[in-house]
């Protein structure tokens, strides 16, 4: 009997901000509405929920540097800057109190959203993941590990758009902190080594045409940059 011959593609990987050293990403996690002002933006409510859950695959990731062909089906795409996690073992229930012990490091992200498909999918109850889980939509700059940053919890959160400044937040505003956000995670699902959690983007979001160039930056990391063939 013929047997189907069918391979799934390479691991992405991430580099580190040690020499030669990358790290493999297993799947990536994304958290909404974790920046108030963002939440009054988008329409929402601000009253605290747990967070909000959802899934790019791992093939969306594109490291930082890269050009890009622009995503079809959208006439509003979209920049979202986020700190983002990369967890070096994983577990299910992890307690708050030990969450940080399950962090390899941290970057810079940019999620990138097809703002008018996310919306069409919100009117109508339905999923988000043509808006949100789309080719090229995760952009992660150079990874660092705790040894060398420590767990941020205040720096400036910013994005611009071919040199103009868009967002401007800080890692103190997010209403879920990386340990509320592991803890809660891990409840839903069992995290792996080289799970990818983006934390959520404060106020700002706007759009993005052919050419531009989106460059996004956490104070004490690599930024995350990524130009769009015009």
């Amino acid at each position: 009997m013929a047997v189907l011959d069918v391979r799934a593609p390479n691991t992405p990987t991430l580099p580190t901000s040690k020499a030669d050293h990358y790290v493999g990403v297993h799947r990536v996690f994304c958290v909404g509405q974790n920046y108030a002002d963002h939440v009054v933006e988008m329409g929402g409510n601000t009253k605290a929920n747990p967070p909000i859950f959802f899934m790019k695959p791992a093939s969306a990731v594109v490291t930082t540097g890269q050009t890009i062909p622009f995503p079809p089906a959208t006439e509003n795409l979209q920049h979202e800057v986020e700190l983002t996690i990369v967890i070096q073992n994983g577990g299910a229930d992890i307690s708050e109190a030990d969450a940080l012990e399950h962090v390899y490091g941290y970057a810079t992200g940019n999620d990138l959203t097809r703002r008018d498909l996310q919306f069409a999918a919100k009117s109508k109850g339905a999923p988000w993941e043509m808006g949100k889980g789309f080719d090229n939509s995760a952009i992660i700059g150079t990874v660092h590990p705790v040894s060398e940053v420590g767990h941020p919890t205040v720096g400036a959160v910013t994005c611009s758009v071919d040199g103009e400044n868009r967002q401007n937040g800080d890692l103190n505003q997010m209403i879920w902190s990386v340990p509320a956000i592991i803890a809660t995670l891990s409840k839903f699902v069992k995290l792996e080594a080289g799970d990818i959690i983006m934390t959520g983007t404060p106020a700002g979001v706007g759009p993005i045409v052919k050419g531009q160039t989106c460059v996004c930056e956490i104070e004490g990391l690599s930024p995350a940059t990524v130009t769009f063939e015009a």
